[in-house]
């Protein structure tokens, strides 16, 4: 605490032109001449915040690009995530997303309009659960749906359900898809399925995200709500650095 309070003095008394030594002064009176500073330069108080602020998001972003540098593989490549559009892609599109999350569902029309545009994107779709129980019980049940080869339908059906998905409402949709709900039920507590969940709460945590729906495109880490326009920009972006 005194070596921080010590540099605050020393930079103050620059500031103000004075030759304090520091290191001759006691605690006591440092925290006065900070006090008596900051009273004279108010401004100093911002221009600190400010650059504090500014220093965590770069250290932050930073970090972000390192993990994506890392987890490239398993972001675009996991055997163990649900992939729509064209598997075959020259660009690839991931999102984390949850089911009981309303922008997630908005951003749905702007994804498919992106895909039936653009027959050479991938999405890459990573269940991340994060909102309530419900939502645990949708991922869990769409990601169990693969066994079945139901996943695409099931997975729209969720997307275009209105109002909050809980555990009864969710076996009667899986119903309606024609999935064996008893089966359904009996898969959703595979090791595939918690292994899926868990990678993507792991890579979200990395990636610095930290809500839903949030998407990596290329070297472009997007989170919250996009419009297809945002969303074509960065395919864009993506391909011209293949």
């Amino acid at each position: 605490m005194l070596r921080a309070v010590t540099s605050v003095v020393l930079i103050s008394g620059f500031l103000m032109g004075s030759q304090v030594g520091a290191q001759e002064l006691s605690e006591a009176r440092v925290k006065e001449l900070v006090a008596e500073a900051l009273r004279e330069n108010p401004e100093l108080v911002l221009e600190a915040l400010q650059a504090l602020e500014q220093r965590q998001a770069e250290a932050e972003a930073k970090a972000a690009l390192s993990a994506l540098s890392a987890e490239r593989s398993i972001l675009e490549r996991d055997s163990n995530a649900p992939v729509l559009g064209n598997p075959e892609g020259d660009v690839t599109v991931v999102e984390f997303f949850d089911y009981n999350c309303p922008y997630c569902k908005k951003a749905a029309p702007e994804i498919d309009a992106l895909m039936e545009a653009d027959k050479s994107v991938r999405l890459v779709l990573r269940e991340w659960p994060i909102l309530s129980e419900g939502s645990a019980f949708a991922a869990r049940a769409a990601l169990a749906s693969r066994v079945q080869g139901k996943y695409a339908e099931f997975h729209e059906a969720l997307m275009t359900m209105r109002g909050k998905l809980e555990a009864e409402t969710i076996l009667r949709i899986a119903g309606e898809t024609g999935l064996d709900v008893e089966k359904l039920q009996v898969d959703m507590k595979s090791p595939e399925v918690e292994e899926h969940i868990a990678t993507s709460m792991r890579l979200a945590e990395a990636l610095g995200f930290n809500g839903t729906p949030a998407f990596v495109i290329g070297d472009q880490l997007i989170p919250g709500f996009v419009e297809r326009d945002q969303l074509t920009e960065a395919v864009a972006a993506a391909r011209s650095r293949e």
